[in-house]
């Protein structure tokens, strides 16, 4: 098929009008130089960019895996996971990551994907089990290896790359300007697609909030209750911090959801899950949603704890404030803390009423169905069977994601109660699933 022919059916599938200057400099850095060094913020479509190119370099006659991209986090895996299926190449894709069935990834990895996403550790696993070939693996790509090296894999990582003897072709992806290649990689002189310093800055509007009490809960209450509506992204620095600072709002009377590396799998598909559809607004997180995760439209990034570096509070931030979006970030600091020496100049303090009503309830909210790919469970079935039994109407049903053996629905608050009732008892493509809210 003519290149051109299949560039724009492959904007078509992804929704876009067209490649962002980075994606198609990547496209030609990725297709012609064996070393490439890709520095792109978070939401530039850096996954496309070095997706792109991947595609058209595999070979359909090899019957092996061709590439390998090592990831830090498993939401990150199930991300690219989930472009690269939509860009429906044609080419099987597999992830692998802790706390995932072992016994499945085995069996999914019996036919090997041309392309395979994993964790260091559950990569290196594989590795060691013979699982797969590591024979025809010619291009690996380490996405934000930065962070994968902070998190402390670089041992796994080295031995994965050692365990490759065929590679040809390395792509090094960050959002970070200021990264050191480690001697593992072998990467001596790469192609560099540097663009970092995107004006995101101008973009991005800077607020303070000086709290007089050393635990800020109350004045985060007095800003969520001031932005209203509109969605947050609520970053502290510890695990027990994000599930504290969540307890108590929720005893305020604020819904949120807590995201953290310690939570399950699930639990953390269902919290983001929620957030990208609306049913909750406001995400208190940790650090790990500051990278590479797909969470759109973030109006705020609220900085409950500042964090210890520089480079850490710019991944915060582009969260927001993302490609053409406007977007604004609140700094809350007690009245006696320091501005750390990352932030030059103070932003401007933000004076918060005291008598501002809750933020309202959002109108949606996710239900949870015990059934998905694997059970031969698509969107259109969900849609039908909603609708049918459920008496939905087409605005009532609102974003659908349809996962290996679970999927979830957002639908209208004031019609969740009616659903469940009508379809308790009712058969999903012949059998009965268990359908309920997520939590």
């Amino acid at each position: 098929m003519d290149l051109q022919l299949q560039d724009r059916e492959l904007l078509d599938r992804l929704g876009f009008t067209q490649w962002n200057v980075m994606q198609e400099q990547a496209m030609e850095a990725i297709t012609v130089h064996p070393e490439v060094l890709l520095l792109a913020p978070t939401g530039s479509g850096k996954t496309v960019a070095f997706l792109r190119p991947i595609a058209r370099l595999l070979n359909a006659s090899v019957a092996g895996i061709q590439c390998v991209v090592i990831v830090p986090a498993r939401e990150l895996a199930l991300q690219i996971e989930q472009v690269w299926k939509q860009m429906n190449t044609g080419f099987k894709v597999n992830s692998v990551y802790g706390g995932h069935s072992m016994s499945s990834e085995v069996q999914s990895l019996a036919t090997p994907p041309a392309l395979l996403i994993g964790t260091p550790g559950r990569l290196l696993d594989h590795l060691t089990r013979g699982t797969f070939s590591p024979s025809t693996v010619r291009f690996l790509v380490l996405d934000e290896f930065d962070k994968s090296l902070a998190l402390g894999f670089e041992e796994d990582m080295s031995a994965i790359v050692t365990a490759l003897p065929s590679l040809q072709k390395k792509v090094l992806a960050s959002a970070t300007q200021a990264v050191d290649i480690p001697a593992f990689v072998g990467v001596t002189n790469p192609q560099t697609i540097h663009h970092v310093a995107l004006p995101q800055d101008e973009k991005l509007d800077l607020h303070m909030i000086v709290s007089p009490e050393k635990d800020k809960i109350v004045s985060l209450f007095k800003l969520l209750c001031y932005l209203s509506d509109g969605s947050a992204l609520i970053f502290c620095n510890h695990r027990e911090a994000a599930e504290r600072t969540t307890r108590l709002l929720a005893e305020r009377g604020i819904l949120a959801a807590v995201f953290h590396g310690g939570l399950e799998q699930m639990d953390r598909e269902q919290t983001l899950v929620r957030f990208r559809n609306g049913s909750v607004r406001f995400l208190v997180a940790t650090d790990l949603a500051a990278r590479g995760l797909d969470i759109p439209e973030v109006r705020h990034v609220i900085h409950y704890h500042l964090p210890s570096t520089g480079a850490e509070f710019t991944h915060r931030n582009g969260r927001t404030a993302r490609m053409e979006a406007e977007g604004a970030a609140y700094i809350i600091l007690h009245q006696d803390e320091p501005l750390p020496s990352y932030i030059p100049t103070p932003p401007a303090e933000l004076q918060l009423p005291t008598d501002l009503p809750l933020p309202q309830a959002p109108e949606w909210v996710t239900l949870f169905i015990a059934a998905g790919r694997k059970d031969k469970v698509n969107k259109v079935d969900i849609v039908g069977f909603f609708s049918k039994i459920g008496k939905l109407e087409k605005d009532e049903l609102g974003l659908i994601q349809v996962k290996d053996h679970v999927s979830f629905a957002a639908v209208r608050r004031h019609r969740v109660k009616d659903l469940l009732l009508r379809t308790e008892k009712e058969k999903l493509k012949g059998k009965k699933y268990k359908i309920a809210i997520a939590r």
